[in-house]
């Protein structure tokens, strides 16, 4: 599965179902540049498991407050809409990974 970029309109339809990791992100942030990998790992090794959605909270400003991010990257489990899980700051793949698998 490929990664899917959200905005405020989309928010809802990509994340409705499913087991689903948010990243809120900008292109401006470090440590969110430093994730941009292993989320593509993640993707590529839970393929149909988790679908991974990214919000740049800079063009989706709606979306970022109804979640109350206030720091950068905020990863944000969702299963079935619902905020399951949450991990702020970079992560290594491995602790994400296993964040994921409590909800899969």
């Amino acid at each position: 599965m490929a990664i899917t970029h959200a905005t405020d309109q989309t928010f809802k339809a990509e994340t409705g179902s499913g087991t689903v990791l948010v990243d809120f992100w900008a292109p401006w942030c470090g440590p969110c540049k430093m994730i941009a990998p292993v989320l593509e790992e993640l993707d590529q090794e839970l393929g149909e498991k988790v679908k991974i959605v990214k919000v740049d909270v800079d063009e989706n400003p709606e979306t970022a407050g109804q979640f109350g991010i206030m720091s950068i990257p905020t990863l944000l489990v969702l299963k079935e809409g619902e905020v399951v899980d949450k991990v702020v700051g970079f992560s290594p793949k491995e602790a994400l990974a296993g964040v994921l698998a409590k909800h899969i």
